[in-house]
């Protein structure tokens, strides 16, 4: 048995549990996981954000330093990869734009196979990119989804979003009554789907499983966490979704409240989310703004057009060579070093 994914597996439990019974009817905890860790967690996940962006924006980039699989741009018979490797600011906007948009870096990933011979097969990770790509979008849906608790008016967009996500929609009026069955989003589906295949990568290809640390699998057990008290509350227990919005929106306006029949699961929902939010900037997840300032992908590969000056070089007094043959010329006579230039040469 793993260990890393056990203590990874425990630990997210445990903050489930925390919070369910915390959060329960009675113990008077509710402000604490409704009000407090929330209001924590946004301010540590902006701090945390904004504090590791800005220090990859003060990282020096001493010259271009672009990861290319293409032909730079040379001779005007050699063929160029205008977008794997762009000598111009619109060949940097479409490389990454096909990166953020579909993780096109993934999809040209190969994984090496010894097979009976021996010999070395390469082939491509399709359903590492298919899930990757199925998990980001369905996160997306679901954030966006989510925005019909904090705003008022609901945005149209959000609307949008929900009626293309949702499916297996069933309504019926009944002496002026509407008895709804919730309608089922494929994006809590999809993503539970998606999260849960990226988990059993890492526990069943040995590579993966020799690489993965607790690190590597809590995020993706407080996403499974998340996503399942959340299909649990939609579809299988009953949430007053009116309470639910209300303390959402005090929160949002900064006018916190602890409204009655809030259940303790959905406390416990949000603490997990909470969670994620505190723990979001010091893990890998922080891809999300790295991405941007990768200077891997966002330089252009025109080192041979343009002269790369670092911006952050100081002016710097140097010696140069001429500088120095003019202060040692005649010691290097008598030494027999060549110089350049004769001392009859100087008038």
């Amino acid at each position: 048995m793993n260990k890393n994914y056990m203590v990874s597996l425990i630990a997210v439990i445990v903050l489930f549990l925390i919070a369910y019974v915390g959060a329960a009817q009675g113990t008077g905890l509710q402000m604490v996981f409704g009000i407090i860790f929330p209001y924590l967690a946004i301010l540590l996940f902006i701090v945390g954000f904004v504090r590791k962006v800005m220090g990859w924006a003060r990282s020096p980039v001493p010259f271009q330093i672009t990861t290319t699989c293409g032909q730079q741009k040379s001779m005007p018979w050699i063929k160029q990869a205008k977008i794997d490797n762009p000598s111009c600011t619109g060949g940097v906007v479409a490389r990454m734009a096909l990166e953020i948009f579909c993780l096109r870096s993934l999809f040209r990933n190969t994984r090496m196979k010894l097979k009976s011979g021996p010999h070395l097969t390469y082939q491509l990770e399709i359903f590492l990119w298919v899930a990757a790509l199925a998990f980001h979008y369905a996160f997306f849906a679901v954030v966006v989804r989510h925005l019909r608790f904090f705003t008022e008016p609901i945005p149209c967009f959000v609307t949008l979003i929900e009626n293309l996500d949702s499916f297996m929609r069933a309504e019926v009026i009944y002496d002026a009554i509407q008895v709804g069955v919730p309608g089922i989003y494929m994006s809590g589906l999809i993503l539970l789907a998606a999260v849960t295949y990226l988990f059993l990568r890492r526990i069943f290809l040995p590579q993966v499983r020799y690489i993965s640390q607790a690190a590597d699998y809590f995020p993706l057990f407080l996403i499974m966490g998340i996503a399942l008290s959340g299909i649990f509350m939609r579809y299988f227990s009953k949430v007053d979704v009116v309470s639910i919005k209300e303390l959402i929106m005090g929160l949002v306006t900064f006018q916190p409240t602890i409204p009655e029949g809030i259940s303790a699961l959905f406390f416990a929902h949000l603490f997990l989310v909470c969670v994620l939010l505190m723990y979001f900037p010091n893990s890998k997840l922080m891809h999300f703004g790295g991405i941007f300032l990768s200077p891997t992908r966002n330089m252009a590969g025109n080192t041979r057009e343009v002269r790369h000056v670092n911006p952050w070089n100081y002016p710097v007094k140097v010696h140069t060579y001429e500088e120095y043959e003019d202060d040692f010329r005649d010691k290097m006579i008598e030494a027999g070093l060549p110089v350049t230039k004769m001392p009859e040469e100087q008038a």
